[in-house]
């Protein structure tokens, strides 16, 4: 017999799209080569107890994810190698795992109460440990239903190398859609694989698949920042802006200064998120006790659609994004002023433009590897997901997620999500992983904790 602390499985079967898929073939692009070596994406919302039977609710689930894998065909596909070594999705209606489990010894209470994320968290998503390539032979989704003892949790697991995070929301959300019986769907995919340029470069494993490795003993909590929060620092980290403009100004009218060939100086204005990331940066360094000569990186996803020209479709679905690594020495990001540490991150984000990116496949190109993901010296912090993803856009029918929150798929050292706050007005939530003692040094920061609700 299950104790009354322990999870049940009820039911697990195999959802098929409401019709056929007439797409075919889709090619991995040089951005969704990269991410066969990640784990499948894990992200899932924390929903009020809804107005009917659990049966009910499970019957109403498994026809809208019918409904909606209809307009994600990939999604119900598997992956393909052919025998020159190219890998795509094959839109072969092969279907998505659909799991029903009964947790009702948890309530919501014990998901979002805890200061540190709790383990039960981890068990409500499907596919723990799988690497994207295990779409081979798995499913590319999974969707797992919980019952709670005063609520749902819909968790959602997708392949990484189909999709990023922009994708995943765009399917979450419809399927939300869907359940609330909308007809059409506002954010109709778009599958052309238009990512820069039809690439013969092939991903190669001479020496097997790299598995990412979870051994690591972390600690992992939500820092929530309110909008007035966010405000406060993003004042803070301008301040030493408006110094330098009036120091400007005083040059330009006292000695005739110049600038640059327009005859002006532009200074960097700190948006609200560079700001926030740069007090974690400062923050996380000072907890990880580097040497001041140590080299520290902070490496931030970024969402390439607008970035290239000509702009790729908004709902383009698949991986369109690469990673912009800004270096620094500790002594310095400790030394300087929050303004200078979010000066360096929003130089290289504002750079990153259309030759920026075509730089980075150009050179992906020349030497085919797997995503590195991991703190490989120590002194790494990698931001992922986004602030404006639609999270909290996910109503089923009865009501707003409470929470936001993922499974154990990637995580190491330094691994940072930034998910909107739940309350919108630019609020935000940072999903923050750490060794447990640099954890500890982050807690007791004054400099960052000053902000945190």
């Amino acid at each position: 017999m299950p104790s009354s602390s322990s999870s049940i499985l009820v039911s697990r079967c195999t959802i098929y799209p409401e019709q056929k898929s007439t797409i075919g073939f889709l090619k991995l692009s040089v951005s969704d080569l990269p991410m066969l070596s990640c784990q499948y994406i894990q992200k899932g919302v924390l929903l009020p107890r809804p107005p009917l039977s659990i049966d009910a609710l499970v019957s109403l689930l498994k026809r809208a994810l019918s409904q909606t894998l209809t307009h994600f065909p990939p999604l119900a596909g598997r992956l393909t190698t052919d025998s020159k070594g190219y890998v795509y999705v094959t839109c072969n209606d092969a279907g998505v795992d659909f799991i029903h489990v009964n947790a009702t010894y948890l309530s919501t209470h014990d998901i979002l109460t805890p200061i540190d994320v709790p383990d039960s968290v981890k068990n409500l998503f499907a596919f723990d440990g799988a690497v994207s390539y295990d779409g081979h032979f798995n499913p590319i989704t999974a969707v797992q239903v919980t019952e709670l003892a005063d609520g749902i949790f819909i968790g959602c697991t997708v392949n990484h190398a189909v999709v990023d995070g922009t994708s995943f929301w765009n399917f979450f959300n419809s399927f939300a859609e869907v359940c609330r019986g909308v007809k059409r769907i506002s954010m109709t995919p778009d599958f052309r694989r238009s990512f820069v340029k039809d690439s013969r470069a092939i991903l190669r494993f001479p020496n097997g698949l790299p598995k990412f490795s979870t051994d690591e003993l972390l600690r992992e909590r939500i820092f929530h920042f309110s909008r007035e929060a966010i405000l406060e620092l993003k004042s803070r980290a301008n301040a030493n802006r408006l110094d330098m403009e009036a120091e400007i100004l005083g040059k330009q009218s006292n000695d005739g200064w110049k600038g640059n060939g327009n005859g002006q100086m532009t200074v960097v204005s700190i948006s609200s998120f560079q700001s926030l990331c740069a007090q974690l940066w400062r923050s996380i360094t000072r907890a990880r006790r580097l040497s001041p000569t140590k080299s520290a990186t902070f490496r931030m996803a970024v969402n390439c659609r607008h970035r290239l020209e000509p702009r790729l479709d908004p709902y383009y679905f698949g991986n369109a994004i690469q990673s912009i690594p800004t270096v620094a020495l500790a002594g310095e990001i400790l030394s300087q002023d929050l303004w200078w540490c979010a000066t360096l991150l929003h130089h290289n984000v504002v750079a990153y433009d259309d030759a920026a990116v075509r730089r980075g496949v150009d050179d992906w190109e020349k030497n085919p590897r797997c995503f590195p993901l991991g703190n490989f010296d120590g002194a790494m912090i990698t931001m992922g997901s986004s602030i404006r993803f639609p999270m909290y856009d996910n109503d089923f029918g009865w009501g707003r997620p409470l929470a936001i929150r993922s499974g154990r798929a990637n995580k190491f050292d330094g691994k940072i999500s930034a998910f909107p706050g739940r309350e919108g007005g630019g609020s935000v939530d940072l999903e923050v992983c750490l060794a447990s003692k640099t954890m500890a040094g982050l807690e007791t920061d004054m400099e960052f904790m000053q902000y945190v609700s």
